[in-house]
């Protein structure tokens, strides 16, 4: 610590803004600081260790110092920090402590100060929670004393390089083939599809697969708290929500970007949550003209996931009475896509339920795909099958819109297979 602590010292005598100098003369110059502190001190180390020493320091003040190690680590999806010393990490949907710690809490906080300066933000007592981004699209979400007791909680949801296919998603079992054929048909036919699960269940994964089967040759507008969606399509444009500033002015909400969307002449829009009033303008855009729109809730089951909507959409103070907002919900959303992360860390479509309508008192929902579990094997992994339930009744809209499908397989028999435990998205 002693010596870290006197190389960093030294090197900011020598550099008042070290963000100035190049990489290369700073690597260096940390290295023979390390050599001299070493050499005062009268301490001999392996060529080995004073490498990773330079490394640390190198991290330290050029990156973000131990989660350097871990956000190179293509495995790790998220990382949960708790304070200085208790740090964890999730791979494959299971939850692992991590080798790493801080210095202490103000190298935690100068950690956070680099991450959320980055963006233009700020994080102290009188702004206690915040939420970014990293270079690489990751999202940051930041809570500090007094609100967090146990110190500066930092928690980071990881995205691949590589945004994830339907065939990846096949692959590790989140859903099934004859599944993601059905889903991709109602999103080129441009209906209005809403997927629904807890945090971390792979909602936002399955949104960019679903964004993926958008026509290029349409406008895309995305809106987003914290950019995350990763489209390929050429023509996007990408909007952020922006928080208050200091003096509690400038805030743009997630709502007033959908309503100004409006005005961007879309194709299609893309939420990636909706949490509030917003709800209603994405409703009123999916009914008037805005078909194929995309968003996410947070819902445990298709039919909490309309309740929610309900409810979000009492919050943009309207009027409006239950009946009416649940006749609008029932014309609007087409697909309901609901997505679980099980005990064992898979994740998994558990449902996909088709919006039939309004009866009067409640929109009717009727599944067309389940997947059932059916119990836990000896290492404790899920054991459960996908089945087709019936056939939706929209394959002849489908089929009008161009997008052919075989009845065969909303067939149950030719349509289950069973899964075990694969490593899900």
């Amino acid at each position: 610590m002693a010596i870290k602590s006197r190389v960093t010292q030294a090197l900011l005598e020598e550099y008042t803004d070290v963000s100035q100098a190049p990489r290369e003369k700073l690597v260096g110059k940390i290295g023979e600081l390390c050599n001299s502190v070493l050499e005062d001190l009268s301490i001999s180390i392996t060529r080995t260790d004073r490498q990773r020493m330079v490394e640390q320091l190198t991290s330290d003040v050029l990156g973000l110092g131990p989660l350097e190690m871990m956000l190179k680590d293509p495995e790790i999806s998220e990382i949960m920090i708790n304070g200085p010393e208790d740090i964890y990490v999730e791979r494959q949907g299971r939850i692992h402590r991590y080798p790493a710690k801080f210095d202490n809490t103000d190298h935690l906080m100068q950690i956070i100060d680099r991450i959320v300066s980055s963006i233009g933000r700020r994080v102290d007592e009188s702004s206690p929670m915040v939420d970014a981004r990293l270079k690489d699209g990751s999202r940051v979400n930041v809570i500090i004393p007094p609100l967090a007791l146990q110190g500066p909680t930092l928690t980071i949801r990881r995205f691949s390089k590589d945004p994830y296919t339907v065939e990846d998603l096949i692959n590790f079992g989140t859903l099934t083939a004859e599944m993601a054929a059905f889903i991709r048909a109602c999103v080129r036919a441009r209906l209005n599809v809403l997927i629904s699960g807890g945090t971390g269940s792979g909602k936002t994964t399955t949104l960019n697969v679903l964004s993926s089967w958008i026509p290029d040759d349409e406008r895309i507008i995305t809106i987003e708290d914290a950019a995350e969606l990763q489209l390929r399509q050429d023509h996007v444009v990408t909007l952020e929500s922006r928080p208050a500033n200091i003096e509690g002015r400038g805030r743009v909400s997630i709502r007033d970007l959908v309503i100004n969307s409006l005005r961007m002449r879309p194709d299609r829009i893309v939420v990636g949550e909706c949490r509030g009033g917003e709800a209603l303008d994405m409703l009123q855009a999916m009914n008037t003209g805005h078909d194929g729109s995309l968003t996410t809730v947070h819902a445990n089951t298709p039919g909490d996931a309309l309740t929610r909507l309900e409810t979000m959409t009492l919050m943009a103070g309207t009027d409006l009475p239950s009946r009416a907002i649940r006749e609008q919900i029932a014309s609007a959303i087409h697909l309901v896509v609901q997505q679980a992360r099980l005990r064992d860390g898979t994740r998994r479509v558990i449902a996909i339920s088709e919006v039939r309508g309004f009866d009067g008192e409640r929109v009717e929902l009727a599944d067309i795909f389940l997947y059932r579990q059916k119990g836990i094997d000896d290492e404790g992994m899920v054991i459960g099958q996908f089945e087709a339930v019936q056939v939706p009744s929209r394959l002849e809209d489908l089929a009008a819109a161009g997008e052919q499908l075989d009845r065969s397989i909303f067939s149950t028999p030719a349509k289950t297979k069973a899964l075990t435990g694969e490593t899900a998205a």
